[in-house]
């Protein structure tokens, strides 16, 4: 029995995790990229193979099951919303929404499955259960996550050191945050539980980008078929779950 591949609309195509986004599903058969959206008016109109659109002419997109948008928050509300339009999945990962936005993605999980995260590596989507289950287990013991980011990064705490510190505080726990610039560092993160006469440290490295890209297209992948709701990357792991968190 043949599979069709799952089509994918690109949005946000012309950043570095656009690129890397469409570099890697070029060469699965599983996934085809039907539509790479780019803010400005394409200077090609069929990149290997790939239709480009401009962000204007999202409506003209043709049809997708997932969209995965790595862009900009003004080029958010758009792509949102035609999901929601096009009973699509959304894989989302643009920082910097207004609370407006956020309310926007409650509003459409009702209606489409969607994920957005600050990190879609799903080693850090293995950290955060662990954390939250630390955290939970012991009781009364001092939390701290420190990150550690390249010198051009500019936000601190990092978004996944916020996320991280989130489901600390799920566990019960009371994270204290510590940042770090220097070199060239894709990203660690350390959380530290400590006790008296003892210490936990939880730690994930990331040497190459190509993680996050390779993550969402999982997410994708995962989230196609599944009933409406906002999941988590942790919540994509292990097949399809009994229904969505949130």
């Amino acid at each position: 029995m043949t599979t069709s591949p799952l089509r994918l609309l690109v949005h946000g195509a012309s950043g570095r995790m656009g690129q890397t986004l469409l570099r890697l599903a070029a060469g699965t058969s599983l996934l085809q990229v039907v539509a790479a959206v780019t803010g400005r008016a394409p200077a090609q109109r069929v990149v290997d193979g790939v239709p480009h659109f401009a962000s204007a002419e999202l409506s003209g997109a043709p049809p997708f099951d997932v969209a995965i948008d790595f862009s900009l928050p003004d080029g958010f509300d758009p792509v949102l919303a035609l999901c929601v339009e096009r009973n699509a999945g959304l894989v989302s990962g643009t920082t910097g929404i207004s609370e407006s936005q956020r309310q926007a993605l409650i509003a459409a999980a009702s209606r489409i499955p969607l994920v957005w995260a600050s990190n879609f590596s799903l080693g850090v989507a293995v950290l955060d259960e662990l954390v939250e289950r630390a955290a939970a287990a012991l009781s009364g013991w001092e939390c701290d996550i420190v990150e550690s980011h390249h010198v051009h990064k500019q936000d601190a705490p990092s978004g996944t050191a916020l996320t991280l510190g989130e489901a600390a505080r799920k566990g019960g726990a009371q994270p204290r945050y510590a940042s770090l610039r220097a070199g060239d560092i894709v990203g660690e993160h350390l959380v530290q539980f400590t006790g008296l006469g003892e210490r936990i440290e939880l730690i994930h490295r990331a040497t190459n980008r190509d993680i996050f890209a390779r993550g969402a297209l999982f997410a994708a992948t995962q989230l196609n078929g599944r009933a409406p709701g906002s999941y988590r990357v942790r919540d994509l792991l292990d097949g399809p779950p009994p229904g969505p968190t949130g």
